[in-house]
């Protein structure tokens, strides 16, 4: 079944909530501990939607994935970069639609003139069982570089967790 990328809609929002779900759950990848409510998982991507592109991977009428841009840190001088989120149903991952999603949010960026983007992930130096290096190994294929860690700055599941940011530049800067 072919995979389509579009804008998401706020009717979107409930599916998009199940697949991020898991990840505050099962996984050190959020940091979240408790699963936003569905009243504010809405508000986040409202705020996330007024500038931005806000993403979702549909297989059939199944949304298999997402991703977002949202500002980067919220001062002017920042107005050229931009965060980006990228979630995957669990059923679903390397399939190709992380790649897609990303690729079409990284077009649309550039039109928009961002110039820069960034990934903030977990890591570890060994993996457990709620966190691997995958989402920086995924940020690397797509041409993302590290540019720094955090040490110990995440606390779940009863263990300390790193972060990462990795950052890609898509434009030139005048």
């Amino acid at each position: 079944m072919e995979m389509k990328i579009r804008l998401a809609t706020l009717d979107d929002a409930e599916k998009i909530l199940e697949i991020y779900s898991y990840y505050v759950e099962k996984t050190a990848i959020s940091f979240e501990w408790t699963v936003p409510t569905l009243e504010n998982f809405i508000l986040r991507m409202k705020r996330s939607m007024k500038k931005y592109p806000y993403l979702v991977a549909v297989r059939g009428e199944k949304i298999i994935g997402y991703a977002y841009a949202h500002e980067f840190i919220l001062r002017e001088a920042y107005k050229y970069s931009s965060e980006l989120t990228i979630y995957l149903d669990k059923n679903f991952r390397r399939q190709g639609a992380g790649k897609k999603l990303y690729s079409e949010l990284e077009k649309i960026l550039r039109e928009m003139g961002i110039l820069n983007l960034y990934a903030c992930i977990g890591s570890l130096e060994v993996a457990d069982e709620f966190l691997n290096d995958d989402s920086e190994i995924f940020h690397k294929k797509m041409g993302f570089h590290f540019v720094g860690r955090f040490k110990k700055c995440g606390y779940k599941f009863g263990r300390w967790y790193d972060m990462i940011w990795m950052e890609k530049i898509i434009g030139e800067h005048l």
